[in-house]
């Protein structure tokens, strides 16, 4: 494979090199304070795997078409505003979940849509890693983009040994209603290994859960080491880096959303954190 180089948000780039190569140090993310990350492998359009820190983290890219985030996702965002910003025909996105190793655990942060192109499953095993060797699953909200993964066709467990983290608030909400099947199936299919955290608790890993309530009542960002991962965050970077108060028409609360955004990215760029996204562009690390 040659050596590629990605465009993270319209910025900033990674040099990845072949799995088979030398691996070529780069920084990932826009401030000079970010942590220096090595890209270790990945097959360059649907997987990454780089070394931040003490922590492996490997990319995996759910969508199986180009994915651009629609104008009208964004109704607060003036028509100058996108123009200025070259995204009047979209915002480049994706659907991305996030594999990591720290303490030797085997942590899955999401899992995508589950639809049938999802390449979830052979991103996983990319990396030499197969369901039974996912050991916990940690969920930064419970929307059908990123609990989809977690179910079988006929509805049994994809991931047959994981313990499944979600948020006492988010479960309480999507629980609450009996209308929300998808996310009772996943959570019943799950029952015997479902831990409910609260914001603040280590979970294991070492993962810190942080509130970042807004786009769902239970919204999470997580962090371990040097990695934040964001969850949805960011629906539209090239657009919501420059402007964080614009909010995508998901998020459920917008006064929220919009602070807890301003925070995390402040957050970032004061502690020198990689950020890992489940919609940023490809490769989805900034």
């Amino acid at each position: 494979m040659n050596i590629k180089t990605y465009l993270l948000c319209g910025t900033v780039a990674l040099a990845m090199a072949s799995c088979g190569g030398n691996a070529k140090k780069q920084t990932i993310g826009s401030s000079e304070t970010k942590a220096a990350v090595q890209a270790i492998g990945g097959d360059s359009l649907y997987t990454l795997a780089v070394q931040v820190g003490d922590v492996q983290a490997m990319w995996i890219r759910d969508n199986a078409a180009e994915r651009l985030m629609p104008r009208t996702l964004f109704p607060d965002a003036s028509d100058a505003l996108m123009d200025s910003l070259g995204l009047a025909g979209g915002v480049p996105s994706s659907v991305s979940v996030f594999y990591v190793k720290t303490d030797g655990a085997g942590i899955l942060f999401d899992t995508g849509l589950g639809a049938a192109d999802s390449r979830l499953l052979s991103g996983l095993q990319t990396f030499g890693v197969v369901p039974a060797d996912v050991k916990y699953i940690y969920l930064t909200h419970m929307h059908g983009d990123h609990i989809g993964g977690m179910l079988a066709a006929d509805g049994t467990a994809v991931f047959p040994n994981a313990e499944v983290y979600v948020s006492q608030p988010e479960y309480d909400f999507w629980m609450a209603d009996k209308a929300n099947r998808q996310q009772a199936a996943a959570m019943d299919a799950y029952r015997d290994r479902l831990h409910l955290f609260h914001f603040g608790d280590t979970l294991p890993g070492g993962v810190v859960a942080m509130d970042a309530v807004g786009h769902t009542p239970g919204h999470t960002v997580f962090q371990v080491g040097k990695l934040l991962v964001l969850g949805d965050l960011m629906h539209g970077a090239a657009l919501q880096q420059v402007r964080p108060e614009v909010c995508a028409t998901y998020d459920m609360d917008k006064e929220a959303a919009a602070r807890v955004r301003r925070h995390f990215l402040r957050y970032a760029g004061e502690n020198g954190l990689v950020m890992a996204g489940m919609h940023l562009p490809v490769p989805a690390f900034d």
